[in-house]
């Protein structure tokens, strides 16, 4: 993958931008540093926040702002841990590259390929929703229809440029942030009494109506458990993040803000609903947290404003979605754990084949969405739930690897540091592993645990099976001059060194590339 090489300042750490230049070269850096902030910031706003809350307020009544800080602090843990390896290397496969390189190719495989079915369902979950809502709003075009509309318009942006894509989702996240913001405005002021309030809401509903915890501390884990899984998106800024400019800053800056970013917009504005409104409220459970909110207090057309806000979420979230989907099976392509054509690029460095073999599987999701919604549908939605969980697991087993092998060969480039490393590291992997297990007491997620499982163990044989077919020698290897004993020792080994599989960082290449213009000026060989 070729590349513009700008010569750095002593003591800079070295920026990777992927390729620049046309021609199918490679992705480009095609995301302007607003692209990214805003899918830093709108990344952990998603449709779950406006709809799913509703569910684990029902279960946790207040206490589910603890249910939130603790699933919160846990995404700001790994999001640090995610950081530091993509500030030294960013990358378009992120977590799954650095598992290669840290655990193996299996786990790079495994991972990537479970990731990107992940957010493969996510496209036919969110399609649909938006179809429920935009069918609404005008019942003479089937569900369907809305359906494959909204799908087809978001691959169209997606086919044109990565730039095409930034934009999108940089109005989609402003308007989930003024509007979250906004909501959280209004509350405050309602909470000190302030018009369009009647009196000072106090601590009376945060206290009342059973207590803080009225369901026993017990529902904090099982609050947390309906509530993680809305923070998966997060780790998308350290993906796009490769196709700018300055991925090094940009993953800095996506790091250092995503404590604000989680306390304000989940825990403030989950505040603000227990706090103006009973946790048992009928309106809450009738009309969903926000809009009762914004009704209790005379807020006009609040069912509407936040129909336009939930399909503004809902369409940033498929956005994201078939970009990351792309974005993982393109790296995958590269490393060739996918079909090579996954792994070229356009002119415009679009990755063309897999954007389009990842709306494919889209497509028949939603397909069976409406022929086989309690039987197929299901299994797809129970077997993806988990993922978020294993992909979290993974990115602490390879930082914990990842970090000696940095601080050995290239220091300059932890410019990103997990604090306490790596006590919060191990602390972390128990919290994962505790909620792991928490799952199987909790019906509906013994059955998200145990499906999930039993794909990511398909995968993994697959993983094998390719790595052993990979293995066997070819025609070339036992031609004439070669070594036989050579390719044995190879297959005995295992594997090449992951470094030598996945594409290396551009900062990399052209530091080797230095080295050898400089050896062959003296006449040297390497």
């Amino acid at each position: 993958m070729s590349s513009q090489h700008t010569p750095r300042k002593p003591g800079e750490p070295p920026q990777s931008p992927p390729s620049t230049q046309g021609g199918g070269d490679g992705l480009q850096a095609g995301l302007k540093n607003r692209h990214l902030s805003m899918i830093a910031i709108g990344g952990v706003i998603g449709a779950g926040l406006f709809i799913g809350s509703k569910a684990g307020i029902a279960d946790a009544g207040p206490g589910i702002l603890l249910s939130y800080a603790l699933a919160g602090l846990l995404v700001v843990l790994v999001m640090r841990m995610l950081g530091e390896m993509a500030a030294a290397h960013p990358t378009s496969g992120s977590f799954s590259t650095y598992a290669d390189r840290a655990l193996g190719r299996w786990a790079g495989f495994t991972i990537g390929w479970l990731y990107w079915f992940f957010w493969s369902v996510v496209l036919a979950v969110e399609a649909t929703a938006a179809a429920e809502i935009l069918e609404g709003w005008l019942p003479t075009v089937p569900q369907w229809g809305w359906a494959l509309l909204v799908m087809v318009v978001l691959t169209g942006t997606n086919l044109i440029s990565v730039g095409s894509y930034g934009e999108f989702e940089f109005w989609f996240a402003g308007i989930k942030v003024v509007a979250i913001i906004a909501f959280i405005a209004v509350g405050v002021i309602a909470f000190a009494g302030l018009p369009p309030a009647d009196h000072f809401a106090g601590a009376e509903n945060l206290t009342g109506h059973g207590g803080f915890l009225p369901h026993g501390p017990g529902a904090i884990l099982s609050g947390m458990l309906l509530v993680v899984f809305s923070f998966m998106g997060s780790e998308i800024v350290t993906l796009a993040a490769a196709e700018s400019p300055n991925p090094v800053n940009a993953v800095r800056k996506a790091v250092n803000s995503v404590i604000w970013r989680i306390g304000l917009f989940y825990i403030g504005s989950i505040f603000v609903i227990v706090s103006l409104l009973p946790w048992d409220s009928k309106a809450i459970a009738a009309d969903g947290p926000y809009v009762a909110v914004l009704d209790a207090l005379d807020i006009p057309y609040a069912g509407t404003v936040m129909d336009v806000v939930v399909l503004t979420a809902v369409l940033s979230c498929l956005n994201s979605g078939l970009y990351t989907a792309s974005r993982m099976a393109y790296s995958l392509g590269e490393r060739k754990d996918a079909p090579a054509s996954f792994g070229r690029t356009n002119s415009r460095g679009v990755p063309t084949a897999a954007i389009l073999a990842s709306v494919a599987f889209g497509f028949v999701a939603v397909f069976f969405n409406y022929i086989a919604k309690d039987t197929v549908f299901e299994f797809l939605l129970n077997s993806s739930g988990a993922v978020a969980l294993f992909v979290w697991l993974v990115i602490c087993a390879s930082q914990l690897r990842m970090r000696r092998r940095i601080e050995r060969e290239t220091p300059e480039r932890l410019t990103v540091r997990m604090w306490l490393y790596p006590y919060l590291t191990w602390a972390t992997i128990g919290l994962i592993v505790f909620v792991i297990g928490y799952m199987f007491t909790d019906d509906d997620g013994r059955t998200q645990m145990v499906l999930s499982l039993a794909v990511a163990a398909v995968v993994l044989v697959a993983s094998l099976v390719t790595d052993r077919v990979r293995q066997r020698p070819t025609p070339q290897s036992e031609a004439p001059g070669t070594s036989p004993a050579g390719s044995a020792a190879a297959d005995a080994a295992g594997e090449a060194p992951a470094a030598a599989r996945v594409p290396k960082p551009t900062a990399e290449a052209d530091s080797e590339a230095g080295s050898e213009a400089q050896a062959d000026a003296t006449g040297t060989t390497r």
